[in-house]
């Protein structure tokens, strides 16, 4: 059966991140930059997502919408094994052991469905060494959540390279604690201004999927990265 997934109302709480100083030298060390997996399959996808570890990615996050459980399980079967402690899953959160992934990501719905269920939720994973991150659409709701996650990722920064229409609405977070991650509209152009923003982290999505050569977007936001990431 299909775990269900998290929530968090709006009313509550929710601390991301309890001790920041801990956390930001952590994430400098270990999350330079989050790739999520294109929405729709690829060819040769599982080849694509090894060479992208090869060369540096430290942190896949796995969504794929329209796959079902054993679609999920055919791709993480083709991914080389010795990657799967970088990987955070999406959907059908139990393949997470199975697998000995990195963790979970529990999307915003979930999250919300769960309401008061929601830290038993993660202790489940917490507990096992799994880490847990979730997704939100709005600063406030971030403040408002009592709930511990590793990271947080907050969405449109930019106007989305994927998904058209998805207008960025440029979040500042310079005033929040949590350890924030900024989607939508992220490639090596608007590195600089994220990191103005105050956002600790990026997730990638159509600046790695939707160019001719996935590999060397990339390297290209992985080496702005690196020129950016030494001025914070």
């Amino acid at each position: 059966m299909r775990d269900v997934v998290v929530g968090c109302h709006t009313h509550l709480a929710c601390r991301s991140v309890s001790n920041l100083a801990s956390r930001t030298s952590f994430f400098k060390s270990e999350i330079m930059i989050i790739v999520l997996t294109s929405e729709r399959e690829l060819e040769n996808e599982a080849d694509s997502i090894n060479l992208l570890f090869q060369n540096g990615l430290e942190v896949l996050h796995y969504r794929k919408p329209t796959f079902d459980i054993e679609g999920y399980r055919t791709l993480l079967r083709k991914i080389d094994s010795k990657y799967y402690n970088r990987i955070m899953i999406h959907q059908f959160h139990e393949l997470c052991e199975e697998f000995k992934l990195r963790g979970i990501h529990i999307q915003e719905q979930p999250r919300l469905d769960l309401g008061e269920e929601l830290e038993d939720y993660i202790k489940r994973y917490t507990t096992n060494n799994f880490r847990v991150s979730s997704s939100f659409h709005g600063k406030k709701d971030i403040k408002n959540c009592n709930v511990d996650f590793e990271y947080v990722l907050l969405s449109p920064v930019f106007s989305s390279i994927s998904k058209e229409g998805y207008k960025g609405k440029g979040f500042d977070v310079t005033d929040l604690d949590e350890f924030v991650v900024g989607m939508g509209g992220i490639n090596e152009d608007t590195l600089q201004a994220t990191f103005d923003l105050g956002f600790r982290g990026v997730g990638v999505l159509g600046g790695v999927w939707n160019t001719k050569i996935p590999l060397n977007s990339f390297l290209r936001i992985k080496e702005a990265y690196s020129k950016v990431i030494k001025d914070i």
